[in-house]
């Protein structure tokens, strides 16, 4: 039988779906909402760059892609969370240590919040970091060569949805777990979730020159979803706020049971205050696992390490580190305006928006004006803490990002729209339709001190009757707004990859004259690099075989190798020799059970190859490097095992036998490639 409070829920979301039928009839229509000269506004003319990099998570695919705007042109995929057979990532054995983990070995994630690095609240262009839901990890791109370079692993929290949001000097990144569980792990009937379920909010502190993450330390907290979360920034510097939903600490059907109460909760982290106990001691260590993957610089090789301690804050034994305030029911979205002063809380059930005074906030702490404690956390006065309420703004409020005028936008998914408000007057002032149901959106520099209020970006959840039918799955789709004047206007639909879930988006002058163009071969310092034709060589070490292999277009060396066996574990560490931007090789042989390897010019990359079955097999360059592609190309002779053919290798048949001969054939390759 229902009971009365699940019949509301029903009856609310009737209502809602309902609601959002009308505000989309009064919508204009789908296909007459562009005018004027949108497509002149969004022309990128042949040999001329976009103004703006836009990095999109890729849900569910685990990666990254990065498009221009506002051509919308897709520009590259960046694989991060999951193996990616089109240049080898997570199958060549340099990278594989990527994917370790206290769990094994996971080639998948589900990626969702991109943050850039900031210094002075502003982006700075140098890395770019984004979560792991699933399997809770951080992951940290290099932005001069736009490969994943850091993966660590975050433990003790399940579903790491809230993360890694960032600090205005890049000191932090800040999560929070999705999913709350026993701490540490243990066998618990699922019913004693309010006895036994916690949650964390972790700070990974960055090292400032290198980028490099460091598990600081966790604030253990109620068993509360926790969702979205941002830092406070200027005013507000050394705050974090996040948002929480299930207050109820329902632990089953919770779309009915997780929306019993008018409002869930937004937590509120003084982590200055947190450093200070920290440094004082104030923590407990707590035996766990998780592992830090580090790509080496100079070698290209990652390494993985366990890590097996974390450091523990409680905000019963750390007063005024963390309170709580009251926010609308089930709230997604938590944004900071860009003086710092404002906090948008939104509430998925809520038809109205609540917008909090930072400074009030603080006042309210310093008078004490608390509605109680939730263990051990004073919860604010929800009146106390607001600034004001946008009245009925639309259905379903997510997410709200900036301009630099002093306007915000938020999505609506119910409603499908995007809403442009007045921060201070709490005044709606435009609002157009999208195409459809938008979760996030991003504007360049849109959670910053710096905006640039000229383009927004939403990214939608439903695509239906946008783009020629591919079958049930449907590409996904984002729309680009021109949001520089009074009113917003729909300039162009372009669809993406995976489920693009956030993005931020960055001036290309912050990132394009950083971008590496190749590797410097003399700093190549990777231990199965062959550094000039003259020294590739096969080695046998029992039954591992290495091959020392160059590539320069168009030919590999050697380009015939004999004496491999049945049996045999084969390593071929290719190194490309190129020293020119855009000229990568590949390497492909028949019947290896990974995939290929893409090695750009200066980089060294191993496949292993393990063969089954005597014959001569083939192996060739998988990148059209040259007009002579097709010929850069050799053969590998495998024999049985126990087999007495000798191991031999070369490039020219008619030089193998000649040593002196071969080694001026090579210096003069070398020569000529220089």
């Amino acid at each position: 039988m229902r009971t009365r409070k699940v019949n509301m829920i029903i009856s609310l979301v009737t209502i809602m779906g309902g609601m959002a039928l009308v505000v989309a009839c009064g919508q204009r229509n789908a296909t007459t909402v562009i005018e004027g000269d949108a497509a002149e506004q969004v022309y990128i003319a042949p040999g001329e760059y976009d103004e703006f990099y836009a990095f999109l998570s890729g849900g569910f695919s685990g990666q990254i892609t990065v498009y221009g705007l506002p051509s919308g042109r897709l520009l590259r995929e960046v694989p991060v969370f999951s193996q990616y057979p089109e240049n080898g990532y997570g199958y060549s054995e340099e990278s594989k240590p990527m994917f370790n983990t206290s769990y094994g070995f996971v080639p998948w994630d589900d990626s969702h919040h991109i943050e850039l690095s900031q210094q002075n609240g502003e982006f700075d262009g140098r890395w770019l970091f984004v979560n792991g839901n699933n399997t809770p990890r951080i992951a940290r791109v290099d932005l001069s060569t736009f490969e994943t370079v850091e993966i660590l692993e975050i433990p003790d929290v399940a579903g790491l949805h809230c993360a890694p949001f960032i600090t205005e000097n890049s000191e932090y990144l800040v999560s929070g777990t999705r999913f709350s569980i026993p701490i540490p792990q243990k066998d618990v009937p699922i019913d004693t979730y309010k006895e036994n379920f916690k949650g964390l909010i972790n700070y990974v502190s960055l090292d400032q020159d290198h980028g490099t993450m460091e598990l600081a330390f966790q604030i253990e907290m109620p068993g509360f979803n926790y969702d979205l979360a941002r830092n406070g920034k200027a005013v507000s510097h050394g705050w974090s706020f996040l948002t929480t939903y299930n207050s109820e600490q329902a632990h089953s059907l919770l779309e009915v049971n997780a929306s019993q109460k008018d409002k869930d909760l937004m937590a509120i982290i003084n982590w200055k205050k947190a450093e200070e106990y920290v440094a004082a001691g104030k923590f407990t260590e707590r035996p766990t696992s998780y592992y830090h993957n580090l790509m080496d610089e100079s070698t290209g090789i990652a390494h993985s390490q366990e890590m097996k301690m974390t450091r523990i804050l409680k905000p019963e034994d750390c007063p005024e580190m963390v309170y709580f305030i009251p926010v609308p029911k089930s709230p997604h979205g938590c944004d900071v305006d860009p003086s710092g002063e404002y906090i948008v809380g939104n509430g998925k059930l809520s038809a109205d928006m609540s917008v909090y005074s930072f400074s009030k906030i603080m006042k309210a702490i310093e008078e004490k004006n608390f509605d109680g404690e939730i263990e051990g956390i004073p919860v604010i006065n929800y009146d106390a803490g607001l600034h004001g309420i946008l009245q009925k703004p639309g259905l379903g409020p997510l997410h709200t990002e900036f301009d630099e005028r002093g306007n915000a936008y938020t999505t609506f998914f119910i409603s499908s729209e995007v809403v442009k408000w007045n921060v201070d007057n709490l005044e709606i002032l435009d609002r157009e339709a999208t195409f459809y149901s938008p979760g996030h959106l991003v504007i360049p520099g849109g959670e910053t001190r710096k905006p640039e209020g000229k383009y927004l970006v939403a990214m939608n959840k439903i695509t239906k009757d946008r783009y020629l039918p591919t079958g049930p799955e449907l590409a996904h789709s984002a729309q680009l707004f021109d949001i520089s004047g009074d009113k917003m206007k729909l300039l162009l639909d372009f669809p993406t990859k995976g489920e693009p879930h956030y993005a931020q988006a960055i001036r290309a002058d912050k990132v394009k004259p950083n971008s590496k163009k190749f590797y410097n071969i003399e700093e190549n310092a990777h231990p199965y690099a062959t550094l000039g034709e003259s020294k590739t060589k096969v080695v046998r070490e029992g039954d591992e075989v290495h091959v020392y292999m160059t590539a320069m277009r168009s030919h590999l060396a050697p380009d015939n190798i004999e004496g491999f066996k049945v049996g045999d574990k084969v390593f071929f560490h290719v190194t490309n020799l190129e020293q020119d931007w855009d000229v990568p090789h590949g390497f492909a042989i028949q019947g290896a059970t990974n995939a290929e390897l893409l090695v750009m010019p200066g980089q060294t990359k191993t496949l292993l190859w393990e063969p089954k079955k005597v014959g001569v097999y083939a192996f060739y360059c998988t990148d059209f490097c040259s007009a002579l592609h097709q010929e850069m190309s050799g053969y590998a002779r495998v024999s049985a095992k126990g087999a007495d053919v000798p191991l031999k290798w070369g490039l020219n048949e008619t030089l193998r036998e000649n040593q002196e001969q071969a080694e001026k054939f090579y210096e003069q390759l070398e020569n000529k490639s220089k």
